[in-house]
This record gives structure tokens, C-alpha cells and sequence, in this order.
């Protein structure tokens, strides 16, 4: 997840501008406001263009299954081979209208923030971390047992790594985003609990929360979401894919965001 570049900037000017008494606190409340709309927009940003990737993969299979295709008469064939360049083109066309957008303010998370977060990365079977977007990733098959939104003991260790980083000097400037994500398969065994998936993902962000709280860092500091099932990485036709998007995603943002 890449933030605007000053959106960060946005923040400290206007704290300092209102310590110094040279705006209103009307006026400080309303850049905070856009502040938190532009890390919002970042956010859906990422969401766009994860959907817009996997619906390009989709065409190219799709457009390499037609090519290969001798049933389809001549005309037609080259005719729909057409549409699906076209359709492939312009959804390339918008993954880089995304990436543009993202890239023209991005602001990298701290070399010592970003170092600690790749370390226990490496440490973990279950974590991984994106430089790049500054997403850290748990893998919900470690974290959670089907269908539960109790996070396994085996997780202790590095969720306690994870507070200590947060809270450390660089990290404590931050707020962070828990965000939960499942496959597409219906629940099964705990509807009482976790009615839909939508139900499955909040409940799971909320778990690491609770964790992250438990392990000292300062509620006010975090939020949770759930997505259900989606906004999925990969395909969830197979079983690669499933696993792939059963997940939780940490957000690192800008404190007030």
C-alpha cells in the first residue's frame, strides 16, 4: 500500500500550523478530515488494482484458450480475439492509470520500520511482507483453525514481535489496519458465531487486534476490517488460490488517517 507523498507532510504541517496558533481548530479538524480521505482513497486504490490484475489474467487465459481454438469459424474467432485484446488493453490501461496515482504521492514506510517488518517476515512461515506496498501479510491457514476467529497460540510469538516493532520509536508514529479477508466457500460449522464470511473476516481482524492491544499497543492506534471474500489476490477456482486469500493484512498508515 503506497500513501500519497504528503499525505504524511499534510498531517505534521498542520499539527504545526495549529500548535503555533496560526490556523482554527475548524480549520486544522478540516485538513485532518482530507488527510483521512486521501489514505481512504490509497486504500481503494490497492483494492482497484488487485481486481483489475486478476481480471487481466482471466482474459489472457481466455484469449489463449480462443487462439488455440479450431471449432470457432474464421471470422468469428478473429473477431472475438479483437474484443479481447481491446478489453485486455484497457484494463492494462487502467491498472497504470492506478499505479500513477498511487506512485505520484507514495511515501515509502522508514528504512528502520520497513527492516524490522521484513526480519520477522523471514522468520515466519505465516507472515510475509510487501516493501513495495508496506502491507504485511499473515497467512490465515497458521493464524486461525477452519473456520475460527481464535488466533492459534503458535502465533504468539510473532504478533508479539509485531507489537514491539509498532511500538518501537519509528513504529509508535503509525497507525495500523487490520484487515481480514477469506476465500469464497461457505461457512459451515460456526454460523452461530460467524454468520457469513463477511462475519469470518471481521472477527479474525478483530482477534489480531485484540492481540495487538494485549500486547501494549495503544487501542486508539488501531482499527479493524472485513472484507469477506471479495476482494481476493488470486482465482478462488483453485485451491492455490483459496489459500492465497484467506488472510490477514496489517496497514501500516499515518497517525490520524
Amino acid at each position: 500500500m503506497k500513501f500519497v507523498r504528503h499525505l504524511t507532510t499534510i498531517t505534521a504541517v498542520c499539527l504545526i500550523i495549529f500548535i503555533t496558533g496560526c490556523i482554527s481548530q475548524e480549520k486544522y479538524n478540516v485538513a485532518m478530515s482530507q488527510n483521512r480521505t486521501q489514505a481512504q482513497r490509497i486504500l481503494d486504490l490497492n483494492s482497484e488494482l488487485t481486481a483489475a490484475n486478476l481480471k487481466v489474467n482471466e482474459l489472457e487465459k481466455q484469449l489463449e484458450v480462443l487462439v488455440n481454438t479450431s471449432a470457432v469459424s474464421s471470422t468469428a474467432k478473429d473477431a472475438e480475439i479483437e474484443v479481447l485484446k481491446k478489453d485486455i488493453e484497457e484494463k492494462k490501461a487502467l491498472i497504470e492509470r492506478i499505479r500513477r496515482q498511487l506512485l505520484r504521492g507514495g511515501v515509502q514506510l522508514p528504512a528502520e520500520l520497513s527492516i524490522a517488518l521484513q526480519e520477522l517476515a523471514g522468520s515466519s512461515d505465516m507472515i510475509a511482507f510487501d516493501e513495495e506496498t508496506g502491507i504485511l501479510k499473515f497467512k490465515s491457514d497458521f493464524l486461525f483453525k477452519s473456520g475460527s476467529a481464535e488466533v492459534n497460540k503458535g502465533a504468539d510469538a510473532s504478533i508479539k514481535i509485531l507489537a514491539a516493532i509498532l511500538n518501537s520509536e519509528v513504529g509508535s508514529k503509525f497507525d495500523v489496519v487490520i484487515a481480514g479477508h477469506t476465500d469464497n466457500d461457505p461457512i459451515k460449522h460456526s454460523r452461530a458465531q460467524h454468520p457469513t464470511n463477511w462475519h469470518l473476516s471481521s472477527h479474525r481482524a478483530i482477534g489480531v487486534l485484540k492481540k495487538l492491544t494485549g500486547n501494549n499497543v495503544e487501542s486508539k492506534r488501531l482499527s479493524a476490517r472485513g472484507f469477506g471474500e471479495f476482494r481476493p489476490l488470486e482465482s478462488n477456482d483453485t485451491k492455490e488460490g483459496k489459500t492465497a486469500n484467506r488472510r490477514v493484512e496489517i496497514y501500516i498508515i499515518p497517525q490520524g488517517a
